[in-house]
């Protein structure tokens, strides 16, 4: 039987390039939404399940999970940038954590039984070098907060999930998608290789771990 995955903002960009990727690796690939019609265009031009799902809600998180069942994989791939100074627009901060860090921890809480049960399960944070202390936490507003304390969240993670889940962040680089621009160097197919590499983990894969282009980066 075909792992499940689930692919969260997967109708767009690296997502939905991730999702396609999945797919052609045997998959069953279901993507989450917030906007259901463009979810549901988007699974129709993949092939693939769809839901409605936004991860800032989380009765919305409940609803889908309540909707799929277990998957096997899951990768934590929804994401807002903002421009403005964080002191300035506390709502722009806190919807960034709800979709970074509060939507991935309920996500991962909700997945985790089920993989533990079966003894398998493969979770990817999409993170960015703008959420590394090493790279001096770049990037706009509350962005690289958030994106440090996902990355926090799946180091500590590693520790209590056991060993048969693996949870890693990764960077895709900058890419060309609505949140990257079009001046970005990186296609989202370039963007979305190291989630799949890490969504397909073999048992001796890497766990607790920061990666770009499948390499380690540093916090």
């Amino acid at each position: 039987m075909a792992r499940r995955a689930l692919i969260t903002g997967g109708n767009r960009g690296i997502g939905y390039a991730i999702a396609k990727g999945l797919k052609k690796e045997g998959l069953e690939v279901i993507i989450g939404s917030r906007n259901a019609e463009a979810g549901a265009e988007a699974a129709k031009e993949i092939g693939c399940g769809h839901v409605q799902l936004d991860v800032a809600d989380l009765r919305s998180i409940e609803q889908a999970y309540d909707d799929i069942g277990v998957i096997d994989v899951l990768v934590n791939n929804a994401g807002v940038l903002y421009e403005e100074p964080m002191l300035e627009n506390p709502r722009q901060f806190e919807q960034s954590m709800q979709v970074m860090v509060h939507g991935p921890y309920h996500m991962i809480r909700r997945a985790a039984p089920s993989m533990i049960d079966r003894q398998y399960g493969r979770i990817v944070n999409m993170s960015s070098e703008w959420g590394s202390f090493a790279e001096g936490l770049g990037g706009p507003g509350a962005y690289g907060v958030a994106k440090a304390a996902l990355n926090a969240l799946t180091l500590a993670l590693s520790r209590e999930l056991p060993s048969c889940v693996k949870i890693n962040s990764m960077c895709p680089g900058w890419v060309q998608t609505r949140m990257g621009g079009s001046a970005a160097t990186r296609t989202p197919e370039q963007g979305a290789e190291t989630a799949i590499w890490l969504a397909t983990l073999p048992e001796a894969g890497p766990n607790g771990g920061f990666f770009s282009d499948h390499h380690p980066m540093d916090w």
